[in-house]
Parts: structure tokens; C-alpha cells; sequence
């Protein structure tokens, strides 16, 4: 990746169940984010070592990730633990997963290659209601500008819409007014797609059910229009 130091938004953590997987793809890099059945997050290279089947394929045992082509199972720090087809063997600790550092803020997965890199969030906004995430046919660049022109309708309060950046990389910005507000993670997926990971800054009492199809409604309408101005400029 060309942003090592620096968390990056890849899933939200609603989408990511215990015990389930989900491949995600992150500036061109396949990777799996899954959850154990305790239910902690990991973030590794979506490629088994040892016959590069992807683990978003596999099937969660436990605390452990099992590979679908032979049953290789994976400790959380990635580390080989059993391989079927040979039950007694003491599996080398060479035999191991690419893994990520990972937390979850604001309702949100996010992953580093880094363990020194700055938290995502600079502010508090300890209330969150998950939205949802946007896939896009459109590099993020795009997404960005069209976020910056957008107009966000008001659910529990009314006012202007405003844009701002919270942090140009990772890419992170609220929109909304006094009231109502989004926190929109960007996630760079290769050069001709993005995602856009969405929650809204307020309590579920006031969000949940209406507020979110309210707003659910705005991103899908967000999305056919930047794609469409995406597809015309071309």
C-alpha cells in the first residue's frame, strides 16, 4: 500500500458478524476481514500460504479461520495451527498469514500495516448510528468533489448543509448541519473504484429505523449521481 502509516476504513462493524468473513479490497490489495466467535476483528492478506486460496472463502472455527480448499486453520495473529491431512504434525511457525493491526471506532472497522500510525478520529462523537457502506464505479477523488457538492436533507433538524474535512488521509469528512450529520470514511479500492463507509453523528433512540432509510435514501441517490457524472465525464 502507498499509505502504510495510516488507518484506513474497510468495513463497517455492523456488516461483520462473529464467526463470519468478508473480502475487501484496499487500494488494490485483496484482504479478509473476519471475525472470531468471541468476537474480535482481524484483518489479514484474503490468501491462504498454501495454495493462495482466498480465507474470505473459509469458514471460522472458534478463534480460528479455516482455509476452504484443505482445512488449514489460522490462530488470530495468523499463525498455522492444524492442517488436516496430517494431524500430528507440529506445523513449522514459517506457515503463516499476512497480518494488519486493527481497531473499531465510530462503528467502524478500520486496519494498518503500522502500529505507530495515528488514531483515524481527532474528535469525540461517542454516539454513532451505523448506516451504511457505498460501493462506487467511480475512483474516490470523484467521490470527494461530489460530496463537497451535495446537499444533505434534514431528518431531525433542518439548516444548511456544510462539508468538511476531518482528515485528508485517511480520507474522512462529516456533512450535514447543526443537527444531523454524517462521518463518511473513504476507502481507495484500486484506481477506478471506491467505497464510501457511512454513519450518522447522533444516538439510535433518535436515528435508528426512519432516520436511517431517511438517509439510507440520500447515499443511494448519492451514488447514481456520481456515477452518472462519472460516466459522462469519461
Amino acid at each position: 500500500m502507498t499509505s502504510d502509516a495510516y488507518w484506513h476504513a474497510v468495513s463497517l462493524s455492523s456488516a461483520v458478524e462473529p464467526g463470519t468473513t468478508s473480502g475487501v479490497m484496499v487500494e488494490g490489495k485483496e484482504l479478509v476481514v473476519w471475525r472470531d466467535q468471541a468476537g474480535s476483528a482481524h484483518v489479514w492478506e484474503d490468501r491462504c500460504p498454501h495454495r493462495g486460496m482466498r480465507l474470505s472463502f473459509g469458514a471460522v472455527r472458534g478463534d480460528r479461520l479455516g482455509c476452504l480448499y484443505h482445512g488449514w486453520q489460522y490462530d488470530g495473529a495468523g499463525q498455522c495451527r492444524a492442517i488436516p491431512a496430517h494431524p500430528d504434525l507440529v506445523v513449522p511457525k514459517t506457515i503463516k498469514v499476512l497480518t494488519y493491526h486493527v481497531t473499531e471506532a465510530f462503528d467502524m472497522i478500520w486496519m494498518s500495516t503500522a502500529v505507530e500510525a495515528p488514531l483515524p478520529i481527532a474528535f469525540d462523537a461517542s454516539d454513532t448510528t451505523p448506516l451504511r457502506s457505498l460501493t462506487l464505479d467511480c475512483p474516490l477523488q470523484i467521490a470527494i468533489e461530489a460530496l463537497g457538492n451535495t446537499e444533505l436533507p434534514g431528518f431531525a433538524g433542518t439548516g444548511n448543509t456544510g462539508f468538511d474535512a476531518v482528515r485528508s488521509h485517511p480520507a474522512l469528512w462529516t456533512l450535514g448541519n447543526d443537527t444531523d450529520r454524517l462521518l463518511i470514511a473513504g476507502q481507495v479500492i484500486d484506481d477506478a473504484h471506491s467505497a464510501l463507509h457511512i454513519v450518522i453523528l447522533g444516538r439510535s433512540e433518535t436515528y435508528s429505523g426512519a432516520g436511517q432509510m431517511h438517509f439510507a435514501r440520500w447515499a443511494e441517490q448519492f451514488r447514481a449521481e456520481v456515477e452518472l457524472s462519472s460516466r459522462d465525464a469519461a
